[in-house]
């Protein structure tokens, strides 16, 4: 029997050692919001540009950020989380410590926390409170000075014909005679 053109080929195509798993080049973003939990937003794509596009305008947005890789067979693996609305609070901090007038946050101050700038914003509040209490308090002190200066001043004034005469004992005028008695009729 002679060889048929399909048994005549020697030649077989190598099988291709990649995964064969569909939609394994697939992201997911999922975000919530905090006044609606129950309602969250859920981004499907291939795109990673786009994944990551949406991630970071949701999380502007102030949504907490789920951004996950798809691994096959509907199993998803998290790549990272962003919290949105820590995000939008650091920046209103940072904002509000620059409208104030406090100095900005060092950046060995904390380095690796999500909240440095809040913080920072509560400790510099406080530390203002303070001096202002502090600065309060020398005013009141000061003012409790100046005005018992003043009325010592006053006395002075009012008073000062009086301390500058003599006493009325020592005036001629007011001076008793001395009465020579004998020692029995004391």
């Amino acid at each position: 029997m002679s060889p048929t053109p399909k048994s005549a080929r020697t030649h077989r195509r190598k099988a291709v050692s990649g995964d064969r798993t569909k939609n394994v080049t697939s992201w997911r973003v999922e975000a919530s919001w905090d006044h609606r939990p129950n309602d969250p937003v859920v981004i499907r794509t291939s795109d990673k540009k786009r994944a990551r596009r949406a991630a970071t305008e949701l999380a502007d947005k102030g949504a907490y950020v789920i951004f996950q890789e798809h691994e096959g067979w509907d199993r998803w693996r998290t790549v990272r989380e962003v919290d949105g609305a820590a995000q939008l609070a650091e920046r209103a901090a940072e904002q509000q410590l620059a409208a104030v007038g406090h100095p900005t946050t060092p950046p060995a101050y904390r380095p690796d926390a999500e909240d440095r700038h809040r913080t920072w914003l509560a400790w510099m509040s406080a530390r203002a409170e303070a001096d202002r209490r502090t600065a309060e308090q020398a005013a009141r002190d000061q003012a409790e000075t100046d005005a018992r200066r003043r009325r010592l001043a006053a006395e002075a004034r009012q008073h000062a014909r009086a301390l500058m005469s003599p006493p009325a004992i020592v005036r001629p005028e007011n001076r008793q005679r001395a009465r020579h008695i004998t020692g029995t009729q004391r």
